[in-house]
């Protein structure tokens, strides 16, 4: 049997799913139960009857899948896929700026350790960032995205307190660069995710997650689009909508692109690299990631 074969062969003897998100390999598209962006994959992780989940993504996505399902096995094929931006938030850093602000909610973009997380009062992903902080009638510690915090800052009028962080994919992204994309491709429209900075995001046609662009995308009248998003999106969006033209200015995450089949099959044959939490963390931090779900 090839690894594909192999590795649909250990999901249904071990019931287990497979939960890919959209930056991953090409690969492993081949073995996922679903492939989708954080809410999406947020979503299907409290609808699983699996026994064992494996996440191909980054850290934080896998801690997030642990904390809806405590009950269940969650592994991460390769345990150094860890996120950088969500790197640059903790919690002890994040106790300090609630005592400075004490009557603020905290919104944590769903890049955050669990740890932060449960230090927040509420998630939010790129998808309903802007719904999340509309629903909140008081000041806003939005961690740890600035790029995307700005961005939903100038589309609620809600003046936040924004933590110094960003997506170095996403941040390497020029305007410099996107128009020469554009020279390049006029007929193109230009889809940014709003990670990237407000530069690039004033010469988007659409800002929106990554699950939004495959609607735009599918939607639009347009044939030809520019991607400022990591290099990965470019290849759902080849599947998913294969009669239209796909331009990428990103680069490729490090973390994201580490897993591979072969990791994957390691993990289902050896329970390697479960997710584990403090129970009294796991309990808070689901508080956050339940409120985000119910209005999203």
């Amino acid at each position: 049997m090839d690894l594909v074969e192999q590795i649909q062969a250990l999901k249904q003897e071990k019931n287990a799913i497979v939960l890919v998100h959209n930056y991953q390999r090409q690969e492993i598209y081949e073995v996922a139960d679903l492939l989708g962006d954080s809410l999406e994959l947020a979503k299907a992780a409290t609808r699983t009857k699996a026994d064992t989940i494996v996440f191909c993504g980054v850290d934080f996505m896998a801690e997030s899948a642990k904390i809806l399902n405590p009950e269940k096995k969650v592994l991460l094929p390769v345990i150094s896929a860890k996120c950088p931006m969500a790197a640059m938030a903790s919690s002890r850093n994040l106790k300090q700026k609630k005592k400075e602000h004490p009557d603020a909610a905290v919104v944590s973009y769903i890049n955050t350790s669990a740890e932060v997380k449960a230090e927040s009062t509420i998630c939010c992903t790129s998808a309903n960032a802007e719904t999340v902080v509309r629903s909140l009638d008081q000041e806003v510690i939005f961690v740890p995205d600035s790029n995307l915090g700005a961005w939903v800052e100038q589309q609620t009028g809600k003046k936040m307190i924004l933590w110094n962080g960003y997506c170095r994919t996403h941040a390497i992204i020029s305007g410099k660069k996107l128009k020469k994309a554009k020279a390049l491709h006029p007929q193109a429209k230009v889809v940014a995710h709003p990670e990237c900075t407000r530069t690039v995001l004033e010469l988007a046609d659409k800002v929106c997650g990554t699950g939004g662009m495959i609607t735009y995308a599918r939607d639009s009248s347009a044939d030809e689009f520019i991607i400022a998003t990591e290099d990965g999106m470019v290849n759902r969006l080849k599947r998913e909508v294969p009669d239209k033209r796909f331009y990428c200015v990103a680069g490729s995450c490090i973390g994201m692109k580490i897993n591979s089949l072969e990791r994957v099959l390691t993990a289902l044959e050896k329970d390697q690299f479960e997710i584990t939490l403090d129970e009294q963390t796991r309990v808070k931090a689901k508080e956050a990631l339940d409120r985000m779900l119910e209005i999203s």
